[in-house]
């Protein structure tokens, strides 16, 4: 149908435009962490909003495992998780991003 808004794409959604976008999920993940870094990208095809690759610097993550800080991630948006196809996650201290980006 011509109705359609969303612009065109090569890849065609397997599933109705998700409500979910790197841009709540950034807002999201900034409020509950205290984060001062977020970048979310929509891996799925078309971005349709199925897959999402997350990275999060955020001063809670001192001292904790690398375990703990993927659960503190998943808590943020355990409701949006539960709608997405795909999740990955990579977490960093501060101290540590500014390690990373040299």
């Amino acid at each position: 149908s011509s109705s359609s808004s969303s612009s065109p794409s090569s890849a065609v959604c397997l599933v109705e435009m998700s409500a979910i976008t790197p841009e709540s999920l950034k807002e999201k993940l900034l409020a509950a962490l205290e984060a001062t870094h977020v970048e979310v990208i929509d891996t799925s095809a078309g971005h349709c909003g199925e897959a999402f690759e997350v990275t999060v610097v955020s001063p809670l993550f001192e001292g904790k495992s690398l375990l703990a800080c993927h659960r503190l991630v998943n808590d943020a948006i355990k409701d949006e998780i539960q709608q997405i196809h795909a999740f990955s996650r990579k977490t960093f201290t501060p101290e540590q991003w500014a390690a990373k980006q040299g």
